[in-house]
């Protein structure tokens, strides 16, 4: 690729404007091209999952509790672990384009999947045995056989993250995500088709509602192979390689980083639902804190598209050598992302109390979910900045610094204090909400703090080290891809 490619995916590297409007108008460009897909993609694909739960939710409360302990503490326990060792993807990919080593991004997607397909094997038991590992934690009996069945549903699920995570992260680099964006959108309109017609018309209950999500996500992942395969990535898909799998451990421990990374970030909430499951009322509590996560985790789909702009952006710059555009891309993320927390805090508090009639009939879990809209609101607002702060570190490869962060800012200082505020307190559910903001309060602050005193030019050189170390020169991938394309 030439650098009049380049130009058309990144934008121009060295702009002629110093005006800091002009400035400004050029980066949200570079932005939005980023981040609108990804905030479809998530949107539209975390939307199947609360679809689905809509669905199950109409079908009784304990089906709907059981749902919720699978996918909240289950699922997020397995796709913390996918989707944090993917983020390593997103590191390479992003320093990669930057740096023009543009036939490098088809051997990290290969080696990424390598090492996500043995992960996922190994992770393939806690859906089998998801019913007898819910007991041990102590739940419920009847809530545990039901949340059993839907467990194997997910298996299927679990390998579509492999590659719908790792395929979206490739593509985003390059920044043409918006394919993903178009298939997510049609995924989500034939979803609420075929689950209307499974669960309503054919009756088909829990199996009609899985088996209709299990089409829909899978859809995607095969509209994105055709988009790979099929020619419309001729620079960064030269074929299969068995280069994938050569220096696979250094992968597996930028990899394994990641995981962590994000996995204390995804289990804080599972491990919040499951204390949730101890009080008296259950079922109700279970309900309704997962309603609430669900509500909030919709919006935070918009958060994490702007996660996605600033790993890409900070990534590329890093790579490309250039620590100022980098920092000012930083900024101009941030203060969007900020803005439209704000806006949609505002929206929570005006409209909170009647969206939890979308997820179910039951007054009672209505009103618990009702009396949290606050706790909401404060939550949308510190979710527009935090996912941008740790898109930056994804961005620059300091993984393992967040993974510290979270550990204390969480399990430390989050968790107890919601188990206080839950039990000793008799706050319920409240009070375990505001432990939960407790945590993600101090985790901002602290990601505010290491962003601010980052030597942005030593991550120039650190992203250099990088490149240099797994590069391989095109001839040598062309010589192995002869007999493998």
């Amino acid at each position: 690729m030439d650098s009049t490619m380049e130009d058309k995916l990144l934008g121009p590297g060295k702009e002629c404007v110093t005006d800091l409007k002009g400035r400004v108008w050029i980066e949200s460009k570079k932005l939005w091209k980023v981040a609108s897909p990804a905030i479809i993609t998530r949107i539209t694909s975390y939307g199947i999952l609360i679809v689905t739960q809509s669905f199950i939710g109409q079908i009784g409360e304990t089906e709907l509790a059981a749902y919720a302990l699978i996918q909240i503490i289950l699922v997020c326990f397995v796709n913390g672990i996918l989707l944090g060792m993917a983020s390593a993807l997103e590191t390479l990919c992003g320093q990669a384009f930057g740096a023009r080593h543009y036939h490098m991004m088809g051997i990290y997607l290969q080696r990424s999947w390598v090492v996500l397909l043995a992960t996922s094997i190994i992770l393939l038991p806690f859906f089998i045995f998801s019913s007898s590992i819910l007991r041990l934690l102590g739940q419920e009996e009847e809530l545990s056989a039901k949340a059993g069945i839907i467990g194997l549903w997910f298996i299927p699920i679990m390998y579509n993250f492999v590659f719908s995570m790792t395929m979206q992260m490739y593509l985003q680099a390059q920044q043409k995500n918006v394919i993903i964006g178009w298939l997510s959108c049609a995924s989500f309109v034939g979803h609420l088709i075929l689950s209307w017609l499974f669960v309503y018309k054919l009756n088909w209950g829990i199996p009609g509602a899985m088996v209709a999500m299990i089409i829909s996500t899978w859809s995607v992942v095969i509209g994105e192979f055709v988009f790979v395969f099929g020619g419309w990535c001729p620079e960064t898909w030269t074929g299969f390689s068995l280069n994938a799998f050569t220096d696979i451990w250094p992968v597996v421990k930028l990899s394994i980083s990641s995981g962590v990374m994000l996995c204390l970030e995804l289990w804080y909430n599972a491990v919040l639902v499951l204390l949730a499951g101890y009080m008296k009322n259950a079922t109700i509590a279970i309900s309704a804190f997962s309603i609430c996560l669900n509500i909030t985790a919709w919006e935070f789909m918009i958060s994490l598209g702007f996660l996605t702009a600033a790993c890409v952006r900070v990534a590329n710059e890093l790579g490309r050598g250039d620590a100022k555009t980098a920092i000012f891309a930083i900024k101009v993320n941030l203060c969007t992302s900020l803005s439209l927390g704000v806006l949609f805090s505002v929206l929570f508090l005006v409209f909170g109390h009647v969206l939890s009639y979308a997820f179910t009939s039951s007054t009672e879990v209505a009103k618990a979910v009702s009396s949290l809209s606050i706790l909401i609101a404060l939550s949308v607002l510190l979710n527009s900045v935090q996912p941008v702060l740790s898109g930056v570190a994804i961005g620059s490869g300091r993984q393992s610094l967040v993974a510290y962060v979270n550990l204390g800012c969480y399990y430390i200082v989050g968790i107890p204090v919601g188990v206080l505020l839950g039990y000793v307190a008799k706050l319920d559910v409240k009070g375990i909400w505001m432990g939960m903001i407790s945590g993600v309060l101090l985790q901002t602050l602290m990601l505010l703090w290491i962003t601010w005193r980052t030597d942005w030019d030593a991550q120039v050189e650190e992203a250099s080290q990088r490149l240099k170390k797994w590069f391989l020169t095109p001839s040598e991938e062309s010589n192995d891809n002869t007999n493998h394309a």
